[in-house]
């Protein structure tokens, strides 16, 4: 077995899950002499182990993106012996980008590359890090009670909400047909597939200039289908897709059908519709991606706590605490606003240290190991003694 390309690596160590036949296997790949391998584990195969588990914190931190990560770091240096539960896609947005230039210290790093470090960063402070996926969350009273698709309960006297967001996609009928068969909503997961075909980008903003840059490693052509005639992203990377020759941009159009053969299920081309005339045009392409932006992944607060912006969760000015004291939410599920890495982590470290001064102001209700912890937290866990 020879190695794989430096990128395709980069990319193949994303994790992520696909459900089976109502079972949950999580597929990835892990370096083994200088090559990645592909590996997956099915959760339910292990239920047994941890069927009647209970965990018990001071705090627990659901998702793992820059936010969850950065939560860990300062809650462990404030002892509160977090734990973080990483949810359905381990490193969150960040492990399905290629170059990150805008992460302070590093003047280009992979994300996934980041993701790694900030995980390693994490754990080496001392937060127990745990590959489950939280499915029912009840916030009704404090401890607050959370359910892991793994069978392990979490009871926890204060919560850190960092799930993030996931991709949005257009809702047509033949896109859902094809999803994961052709249509995709990530470049840097499956680009590498489409090598020497031509491929069709839609959207118009920074993921899908972004997308579109990195798929021409491999296409044969890119066309970006947009519905307007102005793109809504950075200069900087404007100018690198004009200035690129495979990517042809198609103004005022709109992507309304993907179709394809059904034996195999597999994408031969999509219909767009011109949004002045009305009229229908047909462009071959092997793979389509939606790149129209992200929504917050709210599943398991959406009914309880407040939101506004399309789902976001609302937290105090200046603040993450949210309309339920003793939880806080950071990064993208409640910023509308920026969704930058670097704000996440941010609002990651302000969420642990408003965690840490809520339970020295109110106390642990959580009895850890059959023992009430009556400790407080210093309220200096974060600061460096003079």
């Amino acid at each position: 077995m020879r190695p794989f390309p430096r990128d395709f690596r980069i990319r193949a160590a994303r994790i992520f899950v696909r459900r089976n036949s109502g079972t949950r296997t999580r597929v990835g790949f892990k370096p083994v002499g200088g090559m990645y391998i592909s590996f997956a584990t099915n959760s339910d195969s292990q239920r047994g182990r941890h069927m009647a588990e209970t965990r018990k914190t001071k705090l627990l931190i659901i998702g793992s993106g820059p936010a969850g990560y950065t939560a860990g770091v300062y809650a462990s240096r404030a002892m509160l012996d977090p734990i973080l539960v990483q949810g359905i896609e381990p490193g969150g947005q960040l492990t399905t980008t290629t170059e990150v230039e805008n992460w302070p210290g590093d003047t280009e790093v992979q994300g996934p590359d980041l993701m790694v470090r900030m995980e390693a960063h994490a754990k080496a402070m001392g937060t127990e890090i745990i590959g489950d996926i939280i499915t029912d969350l009840d916030l009704s009273k404090r401890p607050f009670t959370a359910k892991g698709d793994s069978g392990t309960t979490y009871v926890a006297d204060a919560l850190v909400l960092a799930t993030g967001a996931r991709a949005k996609w257009l809702g047509l009928e033949s896109e859902e047909k094809f999803k994961g068969f052709g249509v995709s909503a990530c470049a840097t997961c499956d680009g590498f597939f489409y090598r020497g075909q031509e491929i069709v980008v839609i959207g118009g903003g920074n993921t899908a200039v972004e997308e579109a840059l990195f798929l021409t490693n491999f296409a044969s052509k890119v066309t970006l289908i947009h519905r307007r005639d102005e793109l809504r992203a950075e200069k900087i990377l404007i100018d690198r897709l004009m200035k690129n020759p495979k990517i042809e941009p198609l103004w005022f159009h709109e992507l309304t059908e993907v179709y394809g053969t059904d034996s195999p299920l597999g994408v031969e081309g999509v219909k767009v519709k011109n949004t002045k005339t009305g009229e229908i045009t047909d462009i071959a392409a092997k793979g389509v991606f939606v790149a129209i932006g992200h929504a917050p992944a709210n599943e398991l607060v959406k009914d309880v706590l407040e939101t506004h912006m399309g789902g976001y969760v609302v937290t105090k000015p200046d603040s993450t605490e949210t309309s339920i004291p003793g939880v806080f939410a950071a990064g993208d599920l409640t910023d509308h606003k920026y969704r930058q890495a670097v704000t996440s982590a941010g609002m990651g470290c302000m969420a642990a240290l408003e965690a840490e001064r809520f339970l020295a102001e109110v106390g642990d209700d959580v009895d850890i190991d059959g023992a009430k912890d009556t400790s407080l937290p210093l309220g200096t866990g974060a600061q460096v003694a003079e």
